[in-house]
């Protein structure tokens, strides 16, 4: 019998912050925590304008070897691990498969995929291919992947091999429960160590920019207010007391 092991979650209202803040305030910020790129390069998205965080359960394949592996798609499922990192589905997570950047096998069908809605799932990071991508994009989840193949998951040259585990997804690490926030501009995973302190600076980041982005808007003069100068900052903090954020 095949066992994996679950994750760890953060609380939600961390993932709910996190999904607010967005990608690209969260790469940025962490940049200046120390994490030069938490960006997952590859995947991009094809359901535009969803914007989702929440914790990793990580799925990693491995270069395909016959005499290891079922060559059949139905053959002994329970053995086929792509199955088992959804068993542990709760509702908010996201699910992050190092697929090796391969463009030969999709990793989740709309069936697999309808399943992981049905528990709840936030969205689905792939270093690689998904099929049925038609009906796959109807399901209302968040997913980013290299691309479409009508190939299974594992039909050529790579095979589920880890659940939950440390995995390298584009180029980046992800552990299992790594907060992953995901929108149009791509994927970044984020410690959950750090999640806290991002989510303090990145709400402050996102009063000043909404700001500035306001009198940029009016015809400022963006040397004054993007960054925000010291000279707007008096400005600013009125505005904020007026908003009621003070």
């Amino acid at each position: 019998m095949v066992e994996t092991h679950d994750i760890a979650r953060p609380p939600a209202e961390l993932s709910a912050a996190l999904a607010a803040i967005g990608s690209a305030t969260a790469s940025a910020e962490l940049s200046r925590m120390g994490i030069r790129s938490a960006f997952i390069r590859g995947p991009v998205t094809v359901t535009p304008g969803v914007r989702v965080a929440g914790p990793a359960l990580t799925l990693q394949f491995l270069p395909k070897r016959e005499d290891l592996y079922p060559v059949d798609e139905y053959e002994e499922p329970e053995k086929q691990l792509h199955r088992h990192v959804m068993y542990h589905a709760q509702p908010g997570d996201m699910i992050v498969v190092d697929a090796r950047g391969d463009m030969g096998s999709g990793v989740f069908g709309e069936m697999m995929l309808t399943y992981f809605k049905g528990r709840g799932g936030a969205g689905v990071v792939v270093d690689g291919c998904l099929r049925d991508i038609g009906e796959a994009k109807k399901l209302g989840l968040g997913l980013w992947i290299r691309g479409a193949t009508p190939n299974y998951h594992a039909q050529t040259d790579i095979v589920p091999t880890a659940v939950n585990v440390p995995v390298a997804c584009g180029g980046t690490i992800v552990e299992p429960g790594d907060i992953v926030v995901a929108d149009d501009d791509g994927a970044v995973v984020v410690p959950v160590k750090l999640a806290p302190a991002l989510v303090a600076v990145a709400r402050e980041h996102a009063e000043w920019e909404e700001f500035s982005r306001l009198r940029l808007s009016q015809g400022g003069d963006l040397r004054l207010y993007y960054p925000l100068s010291d000279e707007a900052r008096p400005e600013y903090e009125r505005w904020r007391a007026e908003q009621g954020k003070g």
